[in-house]
């Protein structure tokens, strides 16, 4: 089968021998779409000794499970995986596989596993949300545009802030401009860091949350206790996605049957056969797609609706 392996020139699709199941558990699933996540990029730089990337997928079970656990072969599934996804097909643990109604393509699945099970989590981390004020900062990234929409969905007034374009919203959402301007906010779900972490610490209200899961811009954030003053009771909270390894497959399903009740919309900023790969990271790493998730298609793309034919 083929696979694609990084390499010191880069990453190259090459053929490889067909993975095993490693343990009764695993079920074989040929891959049909898989999305690219910006963490991935460093990973590239780093490993380079023919290391197989990939972690968000959407395929066919070619093979159940020995143990009888998962889904039939022919099912339509999601996963998140540890590696390797990016090829033909890829040896999945049961508990990380979601099916997928006939209503979801593979293009829409394959942009759910990271993003929306970190936007998933760190909206719980937030608590009940019913009636509270939201600030979701990098609004216009993959994470950012599940947290907005499913702090909604929760019942919140959600504020959407994009430092790149401005604001960037759902049609529920309300939209700002000035950080200066911001607040007071109940919950605060912060992924930008730097000057933008700053004003969130500026903006949270007395007994508020910030969930801190990243640092987009780079710039570190120094905080001191004095900087509570005014917020007394606020907590901040550190969330790393790799440290939540726990219920993959049942909270991905439900992103996936959230979106079959058209209650959660995926964003692809692009659609390609994964033959241009390369040109595709290279602009995703100039940031010259749009806002979104870009998604590459193997064996060429799914039916707008309707099953996909394994």
């Amino acid at each position: 089968m083929k696979s694609v392996v990084n390499t010191p020139q880069g990453p190259v699709v090459r053929e490889i021998a067909e993975p095993v199941a490693a343990g009764p558990h695993e079920a074989l699933v040929a891959v049909r779409a898989f999305s690219i996540n910006r963490g991935e990029l460093a990973l590239l730089k780093m490993r380079t000794d023919h290391w197989r990337p990939g972690q968000d997928i959407a395929g066919v079970v070619v093979e159940a499970a020995a143990d009888g656990s998962g889904p039939a072969p022919g099912t339509r599934v999601a996963a998140l995986v540890e590696g390797a996804g990016w090829s033909e097909q890829v040896a999945v643990p049961t508990d990380r596989l979601a099916v997928l109604p006939d209503t979801v393509t593979v293009e829409q699945a394959a942009a759910l596993p990271l993003a929306g099970l970190t936007a998933l989590r760190t909206v719980r981390l937030a608590g009940a949300l019913l009636g509270r004020r939201v600030l979701v900062t990098g609004a216009n990234g993959g994470v950012g545009r599940f947290q907005v929409q499913l702090a909604v969905a929760s019942g919140a007034t959600v504020t959407a802030y994009s430092a790149q374009a401005g604001a960037q919203a759902g049609s529920q959402a309300q939209t700002q401009d000035g950080a200066q301007e911001f607040g007071p906010f109940d919950v605060v779900l912060e992924s930008v860091g730097g000057a933008t972490l700053t004003a969130a610490l500026a903006a949270i209200a007395p007994g508020g949350t910030i969930v801190v899961l990243g640092t987009s811009s780079g710039e570190k954030t120094p905080i001191d206790i004095y900087d509570f003053i005014g917020h007394e009771g606020a907590r901040l909270i550190s969330y790393l996605s790799y440290a939540q390894p726990d219920a993959i497959g049942q909270d991905l399903q439900t992103l996936v049957d959230l979106v079959a009740a058209g209650r959660l919309h995926t964003t692809l900023s692009h659609v390609a056969d994964w033959s241009d790969l390369v040109p595709v990271l290279d602009d995703f790493r100039a940031r010259r797609l749009p806002g979104g998730k870009a998604v590459l298609t193997i064996g060429g793309p799914s039916e707008i609706r309707g099953r996909t034919a394994a």
